[in-house]
């Protein structure tokens, strides 16, 4: 059985189990929203794609509501709802007072307003809300808004490199569009990639993590070059800052 079809069996089965029938998922323009949804869309169930635009980049939403009448051209299942939430945003940022306007606060803010938009359709039509991260994201540096795109009912493509996003996009025939696109958390109205804020690839990511995974808790460098021995303190820097998003909530225990 081909990785597409076990994945696309999980989401079904999970949704089974729980008694739900409606996939919720946001489609941002992006190559992990665009595997998952198409995943979604394959287990048969209802699938409704949002795509949930704040001051975005026309290029990204044009992406994403491409893709989104791609799938409906494959799949009955799907339904495509656009909702410009840029109006909730800026009555957002002009409610909470200015000496609190952080850019990165801010930023996530967006996320976070999408979260509760995909629950709130998820919450009315019986459905759960389906996450996009991928394995270096979720459990590698947390590149993710904590409780914005992290909050999620299933994560299904959690468990794959970008390398591997990459090769089931190809397997999905996913548009070259939203392959060939430089990745992006769409967050913010500079264009910066995802490789801007990291300060390395994908690729380069995936070896440290791997490296790391292999080496930890003694992480002698010494067999490593100069480039790799950067590549690896990004890894732990960005692993560092944001280990509190990839653990459990600390509960205190009496």
């Amino acid at each position: 059985m081909s990785l597409d079809v076990k994945i696309s069996n999980w989401i079904a089965r999970y949704a089974s189990k729980n008694n739900l029938n409606t996939l919720i998922i946001g489609v941002s323009g992006g190559i992990d929203s665009a595997v998952t949804s198409a995943l979604c869309a394959m287990t048969g169930l209802k699938t409704k794609l949002l795509v949930m635009p704040i001051h975005q980049n026309i290029d990204e939403t044009k992406r994403g509501l491409n893709h989104c009448d791609s799938l409906k051209g494959k799949f009955a299942n799907t339904e495509t709802i656009k909702i410009d939430l840029t109006n909730i945003y800026d009555e957002f940022v002009r409610t909470i007072p200015k000496q609190y306007h952080n850019r990165l606060s801010l930023a996530n803010s967006r996320a976070r307003i999408r979260m509760t938009t995909l629950y709130m359709i998820a919450g009315s039509s019986n459905g759960l809300v389906v996450g996009t991260g991928n394995k270096i994201e979720d459990f590698g540096v947390g590149f993710f808004t904590k409780y914005g795109d992290g909050g999620v009912d299933i994560s299904p493509i959690a468990n794959l490199t970008k390398t591997e996003v990459y090769k089931l996009a190809d397997k999905l025939q996913i548009n070259r569009e939203i392959v060939d696109a430089p990745p992006t958390d769409g967050l913010w109205d500079d264009g910066r990639t995802d490789e801007d804020q990291l300060g390395a690839t994908y690729e380069e990511l995936e070896w440290a993590m791997t490296w790391y995974d292999n080496h930890y808790p003694d992480l002698l460098e010494n067999s490593l070059n100069e480039k790799q021995k950067r590549v690896l303190e990004t890894f732990l820097k960005h692993k560092r800052l944001n280990i509190h998003k990839m653990k459990e909530i600390p509960v205190f225990k009496k």
